[in-house]
């Protein structure tokens, strides 16, 4: 009975965080150690510091993948998967209605006019992004030079096989630096492959979908879910090295949205609270938008389960030998060339959103002004996206 009670309390405790958890992973994770640690002591600080660590090194989503060990650790796999739904489910259900809503209004023939101005917003956070990501990591010339290799390689490629390829060769450049960690007394590693396996077994079987079913319209869930569960196995970084390959796949090598649709559904992600990945789900339902509306949701869904899904088991995997795991030296020193690599792919995708925008001098000083609000201030990112939706709304 306490049990219950307790999982009850701390699945209401992570609802309140949905639904006010604003900012991103950096904000995310000061809003952990208030609710989670400080007022209710489901773990402690030192706990949660190491399970966000191992998640920034894990593909996928890191706020989700940390609040999901958290609740794998308190209550197992069984606590974990209700966990992440709840979690997921309110900005999920916000972007798929701003995806109707914006498809809805297409279909009468009413202009989205009103998003001029967010879009270019948009490449200013981007531009941020990039910005906060680079302090963080960049830390050697090794480090800068794989940044600016990465940055050009994904400019000029703008395949979303190109990415993986990146992120591969940047990991392996810095891990032959590993000699220049510490060395550690190591355990024998004890692994349970079974999350791994199922894990594996998904994108297999998702890839296999995904290629029976390409020349069938109507079975277009299924290559969504496999191209989103592809992209949330390959994803290091959080949501923000997620936007150059939503936007090389869905935009420029799929044309399931305008870039103007893209941008403008991006920045009004920003002004919502929870994981940025849910804005996976907008993407899945405008690209079912001649589905009608329940296509539309079977799209959004279809996304969101295909990007969380593969960060959640491979947490459950990693998080049974990660003490043993963390440390052999070539993981640590891989860490550093494939974040290198996931900054540049950030910094090129600023610079992809931005070229199909009006080359104006008013486009580029709202990303400039943006870029340096976010910056220089603290004004919160959604108080900043409805200044421009209201902008947009008068003139």
């Amino acid at each position: 009975m306490f049990k219950r009670v307790r999982y009850y309390i701390f699945l209401r405790d992570i609802f309140i965080l949905s639904i006010s958890a604003f900012g991103g992973p950096q904000a995310h994770f000061a809003m952990f150690v208030d609710l989670l640690v400080q007022k209710r002591g489901y773990l402690s600080e030192e706990d949660l510091i190491e399970l966000t660590a191992l998640c920034q090194i894990l593909p996928g989503p890191t706020s989700t993948q940390t609040i999901t060990a958290v609740g794998f650790k308190i209550g197992g796999p069984n606590l974990a998967y209700l966990t992440l739904l709840i979690w997921m489910l309110p900005a999920v259900t916000a972007m798929t209605v701003a995806a109707i809503v914006i498809s809805n209004l297409q279909e009468r023939e009413i202009s989205i006019e009103f998003t001029k101005y967010i879009q270019p917003m948009a490449v200013g956070f981007v531009g941020y992004a990039a910005l906060r990501i680079g302090q963080k990591v960049i830390k050697t010339k090794t480090a800068a030079a794989i940044m600016v290799m990465a940055a050009v390689g994904s400019f000029l490629l703008r395949s979303p096989y190109a990415f993986p390829i990146l992120l591969i060769i940047s990991g392996g450049i810095t891990g032959l630096k590993y000699k220049a960690q510490p060395v550690e007394e190591k355990d024998r590693i004890r692994v349970q492959w079974s999350n791994f396996i199922l894990w594996i077994s998904v994108i297999l079987a998702a890839a296999l979908l995904g290629a029976l079913t390409r020349n069938e319209p109507g079975l277009l869930p299924f290559r969504l879910f496999e191209n989103f569960y592809r992209s949330g196995s390959l994803i290091f970084g959080g949501g923000q090295v997620l936007i150059p390959f939503l936007y090389t796949e869905f935009v420029e090598f799929k044309y399931y949205l305008s870039s103007e649709e893209f941008l403008s559904g991006y920045a009004l992600m920003q002004s919502l609270p929870g994981p940025v990945f849910s804005f996976c789900a907008y993407i899945g339902s405008l690209s079912m938008r001649s589905f009608g509306t329940g296509g539309e949701i079977i799209g959004a869904f279809a996304a969101a389960f295909g990007i969380f899904l593969p960060g959640t088991f491979l947490i459950f995997f990693v998080i049974r030998f990660w003490e043993q795991l963390k440390k052999y030296r070539i993981i640590k020193a891989s860490l550093e060339g494939i974040n290198a690599a996931s900054t540049g792919m950030v910094i090129a995708a600023a610079l992809i959103m931005f070229m199909p925008l009006d080359n104006s001098i008013q486009n580029l000083l709202i990303v400039l002004v943006t870029f340096g609000i976010l910056t220089f201030t603290k004004i919160p990112a959604p108080f900043i996206i409805l200044s421009g939706l209201l902008a947009g709304f008068l003139w």
